[in-house]
């Protein structure tokens, strides 16, 4: 089971759990000044230099005391355990969410999502490399990276803030991020399972979807990255968020979809052959993408829990992650 966030399977440091804090346990000593463990946490305190010279020649006594040292708190009743973690990961994704809500606004969330799509997009299957796990950080010289600095400056602050309280990953942080984005401006909410790892390297360069691949190619490349089709059609709908003309640039809705249909950018006027990217324009000459783009179109909702389902694959893709209880 993975480490997760909100859901009931993160797994905390032994130290972050409440009970672990406060719960200390005595053992016999030869010392009048007995030492103690604090169970639940990586270090352990004795109340006394005599206390350890006691405690290191355990050894000579026939190892007549041994000391046992957890780091999870087995004496307490399985459940309730369980229970203490499940809360503990409710209020990690809510700080988190309410992190990102102070310095998100509606018109900074296009470049906030870009920057999820931009993360974890370098994952594929047959290398096992790449994903969501914060590389971004190290990538933003590159040339298909351009304009993401600020996106990135602006998640400083709330990661900052949240790192106070409990520390964060850069992958777990531009994960909920993009999914805050989502729900600010009107689409899905989308619950995101928290305990991903940040790599120490930027991710290998050339990873990317390239904007001027066809329809086929668009395919092939979102296959190599364990996404279907109907799955890359749904993900191509973010771009009804920022500038790229398909409607409101600040509402989540499936306004991409109605416009691709009608093929704007055929028209003789200057503005509408602005509309777009090469690889927007491509899907909707593709059969199996337009059937998909057709269903969108025609249903938002459909297209809502699509994309929900697709987002939540797309920053678990590559990521590795904490261990599991």
């Amino acid at each position: 089971m993975r480490a997760s966030g909100v859901g009931p399977s993160w797994l905390w440091s032994a130290a972050s759990l409440p009970i672990a804090a406060t719960t200390r346990r005595e053992f016999k000593s030869h010392s009048k000044s007995p030492p103690t463990i604090a169970v639940g946490k990586a270090i352990t305190a004795f109340s006394s230099a005599a206390a350890i010279d006691d405690y290191s020649n355990c050894a000579s006594y026939g190892r007549r005391e041994i000391i046992f040292v957890s780091t999870i708190p087995f004496f307490l009743n399985p459940n309730e355990s369980l229970e203490g973690y499940r809360a503990n990961a409710a209020e990690d994704g809510s700080l988190i969410k309410e992190g990102v809500r102070k310095v998100l606004s509606k018109g900074k969330a296009a470049g906030v999502l870009r920057l999820v799509f931009h993360d974890a997009g370098t994952f594929e299957i047959d290398e096992n490399a790449g994903g969501m796990n914060g590389s971004i950080v190290y990538e933003l010289d590159r040339s298909e990276n351009a304009g993401l600095q600020k996106p990135l400056k602006i998640l400083e602050k709330a990661k900052a803030e949240v790192d106070r309280i409990q520390p964060v990953s850069w992958a777990d942080m531009i994960a909920v991020a993009g999914a805050e984005a989502v729900s600010v401006c009107g689409g899905p909410n989308i619950t995101v399972q928290l305990g991903r790892i940040d790599s120490m390297v930027p991710d290998p360069e050339g990873k990317l979807p390239q904007e001027s691949l066809d329809a086929s190619g668009l395919k092939e490349c979102f296959q190599r990255k364990g996404f279907s089709t109907q799955e890359l059609v749904a993900l191509s709908g973010a771009h009804t968020l920022g500038s790229k003309g398909f409607g409101d640039p600040t509402v989540f809705d499936n306004s991409y979809f109605k416009i691709l249909l009608h093929k704007p950018w055929l028209s003789s006027a200057g503005m509408p052959s602005m509309i777009g990217l090469p690889s927007d324009r491509a899907l909707v000459e593709d059969d199996e993408c337009l059937r998909w783009i057709t269903k969108y179109a025609n249903d938002q909702n459909l297209f809502f829990q699509d994309f929900k389902n697709v987002y939540i694959k797309l920053v678990n893709t590559g990521a590795r992650w904490k261990p599991s209880l």
